[in-house]
């Protein structure tokens, strides 16, 4: 195999893949920077080699052998030349490494992703760089991507992301699951990082595909396994209901030819009605515990109301606007804003939509985000100003970076003028 289609596969085991060979590494190593490191070096062998010698049986176990095989070969190099000054940290270093590689079950909660998790959200980082830390190394994803689920410049997630591993290395951060008192500390970055990860999955920032179900998969199973280690916890499974109601909808966001397909022109046949069971099971044990509700089970409960819904029009928008209003007053986050100016458009009509819309055009975070010319786009369209719809869909496309999201963009802008 050569050429595209390998680059394809290899990209694709990558984000596969990753997460587990740099939480294997950095269970071996105790360091995520150096964890990294070999986790790339193996990546850019499998570049070299795979093309001439076709994609292995198991790829993820090939990576893990070539990444702890160039990192005892780097170990042997050093030791031969600087030998008298050689150290017993470097000795117990190679000595695992040259261990046969023992993995834990997929499922089990001391799970080398999980590990990598509450590592990379230690309290010891910032929270913006335990996020971007964790999205990088458990995420699989790119600095750009990072940027813009954080609306910021691709520059300064770099550096958090060098800056956080430069931390979490000097401070002998421990690779593990922390003890129950640190655990609440920490669940907040944590939930926060797998919600990321999953929406990264269900509507991709960049790239050919609209859609990334296997970064869905990964943030839902991290979910799953936080629902077994914190039973008590209701945001653990309000964030769990929220993903499994959003992920039900996978198959229908994609047409026969990849391309987007939104809410409103879903075929909710296709909806998978196991995740609708699972995340409603969940949303009513976060609401039985009887805490006041919180981001994530108000979410939850706002996808619950499409899910119960069999159309757009006998969905209960008039409930989806009390929750947004709720959303919007805990977090003040302008995204949050943003689809509260879509409900109240569904429910009170397009001209109350648009008016909270615009008023989100001079927040400077909002500057570069597509989806707030996009939604000003559908509410303009709506009131029939077809013209200024037209300019709104074709600066939504001009920042949008996702290829199939672009396109459907400037197939609306076209549609506009017909």
């Amino acid at each position: 195999m050569t050429g595209p289609a390998t680059q394809a596969t290899i990209d694709a085991v990558w984000r596969i893949e990753s997460a587990r060979l740099i939480g294997g590494l950095t269970r071996l190593t105790r360091d995520v920077a150096v964890a990294e490191d070999l986790a790339q070096d193996a990546f850019v062998a499998a570049l070299e080699q795979w093309p001439a010698s076709g994609i292995p049986e198991n790829p993820g176990a090939w990576l893990m052998a070539t990444a702890k095989r160039r990192g005892i070969d780097a170990l042997r190099r050093q030791t031969t030349l600087e030998r008298k000054q050689e150290t017993l940290a470097r000795r117990q270093l190679l000595h695992q490494l040259e261990q046969p590689d023992l993995a834990t079950q997929v499922d089990e909660i001391d799970d080398d992703v999980l590990r990598l998790v509450f590592m990379t959200c230690h309290p010891v980082l910032s929270r913006d760089a335990r996020v971007a830390l964790t999205l990088r190394l458990v995420g699989g994803l790119s600095t750009p991507e990072i940027a813009r689920a954080f609306l910021a410049s691709e520059g300064t997630i770099a550096q958090r992301i060098v800056r956080a591993k430069r931390t979490l290395t000097q401070a002998h951060v421990p690779f593990e699951v922390p003890g129950q008192a640190e655990l609440a500390e920490r669940l907040s970055a944590v939930l926060e990082v797998i919600y990321l990860v999953f929406n990264e999955g269900y509507s991709a920032t960049a790239g050919e595909d609209w859609t990334r179900p296997d970064l869905c998969g990964d943030a839902l199973r991290l979910g799953r396994i936080l629902g077994a280690l914190m039973p008590r916890e209701p945001e653990v499974h309000g964030l769990l209901a929220l993903m499994e109601l959003q992920a039900s909808r996978l198959r229908a966001r994609v047409g026969p030819g990849g391309e987007p397909v939104l809410l409103a022109d879903q075929d909710r046949a296709r909806w998978d009605g196991l995740l609708v069971q699972r995340g409603l099971a969940a949303l009513q044990r976060a609401q039985a515990l009887g805490a006041p509700l919180g981001p994530y089970t108000l979410q939850a409960g706002i996808a619950a109301c499409h899910a119960r819904a069999r159309s757009v029009e006998e969905t209960d928008w008039a409930q989806i606007v009390a929750l947004y209003d709720g959303l919007a007053a805990l977090t003040g986050n302008p995204v949050v804003e943003l689809n509260r100016a879509v409900a109240v458009g569904m429910a009170f009509g397009p001209e109350a939509g648009l008016e909270l819309a615009d008023a989100l055009e001079d927040d400077p975070a909002m500057a570069a985000y597509h989806l707030l010319p996009r939604v000003r786009g559908d509410l303009l369209l709506k009131l029939d100003r077809r013209d200024e719809a037209r300019a709104a869909f074709e600066r939504a496309a001009e920042l949008c970076e996702n290829a199939r999201e672009r396109d459907m963009l400037l197939a609306a802008a076209e549609a506009c003028g017909a």
